[in-house]
């Protein structure tokens, strides 16, 4: 289903938290380029500054998929409890963990906003789970425009294991929304 953004803020404000949890968790996926961040500041603001956390703070080119424990453990955890989550970004220039970044005590709406997003381990915890669609070349040019061509092989791998992953965990199958990245 593709809606506008503010069909998809009313859907969201009236979307039914998990059972367990406290805390709406919007989920924001796509792959790589698609319009995921441009879309989460969009919604955040909408949603009166629902803080957004980036999977980028989790995952690196060495470890694209594998970090999902250490959201679930520092983020999506401590806010089912009703407890303060915070977090360790990881530093993609320095290749290495950095600051702790702490979120608003018992936030109404979190954004977690990233490529695997909507990955299957968070499904308990999701209240609403947005796919953002866009075709590969836009997504290409846009990520060697912010990274630099220099990136494009990198570019070519990340692209290659998200197609693995879309194939696998099949999100848009399971978003409640579909939004087109290139408007």
């Amino acid at each position: 289903m593709k809606i506008d953004i503010v069909g998809l803020v009313d859907s969201v404000r009236t979307s039914a938290r998990s059972a367990a949890m406290p805390t709406r968790i919007v989920a924001i996926d796509g792959c790589g380029g698609a319009g995921k961040s441009t879309l989460a500041r969009q919604l955040a603001a909408a949603l009166d500054g629902a803080p957004i956390i980036p999977t980028n703070d989790f995952a690196s080119w060495d470890n694209q998929f594998g970090w999902w424990p250490r959201l679930l453990e520092q983020v999506i955890a401590p806010l089912a409890r009703g407890d303060l989550a915070r977090y360790q970004r990881f530093d993609w220039k320095r290749r290495e963990l950095a600051e702790w970044i702490q979120l608003p005590p018992k936030p109404d709406t979190v954004i977690i906003e990233g490529v695997t997003a909507m990955r299957r381990e968070f499904d308990p915890y999701l209240a609403y789970r947005i796919w953002v669609d866009s075709p590969p070349a836009v997504r290409l040019r846009r990520g060697l425009e912010r990274d630099g061509e220099a990136m494009r092989s990198q570019w070519d791998r990340w692209m290659a294991a998200e197609a693995a992953y879309v194939e696998s965990h099949r999100p848009i199958d399971r978003a409640d929304a579909v939004v087109a990245g290139t408007s």
